[in-house]
């Protein structure tokens, strides 16, 4: 039997954006996660938008241009639907990134990355790492590591693994 980490349980309480910091114990972390998650998905979102790139073709163009070998557009599609909002939503991206002549299509329907592809996916770099510097502005490393270790605790807690 696993060990509390703490001699008391906490009490759940509804969830509540102005609750004192002695408070935060008791708040439900789904709450919070998705509040982080919505806020910063779409203050990334809306920075791409007003470059006229979503999120999705971000994550395509950084997996066609990652690996030893280029990637088939079912290994793209296969890797990044999880991602998506939809089954059919990376399928389409490898559609407009091909129109938009960021993407062609090899022997084998291999996905390589066109010149305006590279140059985008590195211009979307220098965006996202703005981005982050924005959203972490004030969280040290050392606090972002512990959060995302508490996180991941609590995923592997309620799928039933544990995580090393």
């Amino acid at each position: 039997m696993e060990q509390q980490t703490s001699t008391t349980l906490t009490d759940q309480a509804p969830a509540d954006p102005a609750a004192t910091d002695d408070a935060l114990a008791t708040q439900p972390v789904g709450y919070w996660s998705g509040l982080a998650h919505t806020a910063v998905t779409r203050h990334l979102r809306d920075a791409m938008a007003r470059i006229d790139v979503t999120q999705p073709e971000y994550w395509v163009l950084n997996r066609v241009h990652g690996g030893t070998a280029a990637p088939t557009r079912e290994e793209v599609v296969a890797q990044l639907t999880p991602l998506a909002d939809g089954p059919q939503d990376i399928s389409r991206v490898v559609d407009q990134l091909l129109h938009r002549g960021w993407l062609r299509s090899g022997n084998g329907q291999t996905l390589h990355l066109t010149a305006e592809g590279e140059a985008a996916r590195v211009r979307l770099r220098e965006l996202v790492t703005g981005v982050r510097a924005e959203v972490h502005r004030g969280v040290s490393d050392t606090e972002y590591v512990a959060a995302l270790k508490v996180l991941r605790t609590m995923v592997a807690n309620v799928e039933g693994l544990r995580t090393p």
